[in-house]
């Protein structure tokens, strides 16, 4: 479950190690009688912008601060994700691996394992360059 203000982890080699989640596109919204807050689960895409990255990037050019909003796709989240077999799927650490505008990553690499759901939301560019798929 990630909502606004999230920091999560770039699962990608772009450059970006740490992001914060500034919108959530699409997503859950709660269910009655509770506050009504977006959050995001696997396969989700959110708005993100870069706190951390390394050094000479296109992330840390001086100026350049358009490039540090970028939109996302949600790989892991701590928050359990149910699937239809009743069995559940959790991870240590919430991961994005940042996207382009064609909604294709814009890494070359994927670090660590991505969640399943992504080959039903058709993110199959990701899951042929994930080391894992759990």
């Amino acid at each position: 479950m990630i909502q606004q203000n999230t920091m999560v982890d770039v699962a990608d080699n772009t450059g970006a190690k740490q992001a914060m989640v500034i919108r959530v596109l699409g997503g859950s919204t709660g269910r009655p009688g509770k506050p009504r807050r977006k959050t995001a689960g696997v396969g989700d895409i959110v708005i993100c912008t870069v706190k951390k990255a390394l050094p000479n990037t296109e992330f840390m050019k001086p100026g350049n601060h358009k490039a540090r909003v970028v939109r996302a796709i949600v790989v892991r989240t701590h928050h359990p994700t149910r699937r239809s077999d009743g069995s559940y799927v959790r991870f240590d650490r919430n991961a994005v691996v940042l996207l382009d505008p064609n909604n294709e990553p814009r890494g070359t690499r994927i670090f660590g394992a991505v969640a399943r759901e992504l080959r039903e939301r058709g993110f199959m560019k990701i899951i042929s360059l994930a080391d894992e798929v759990v």
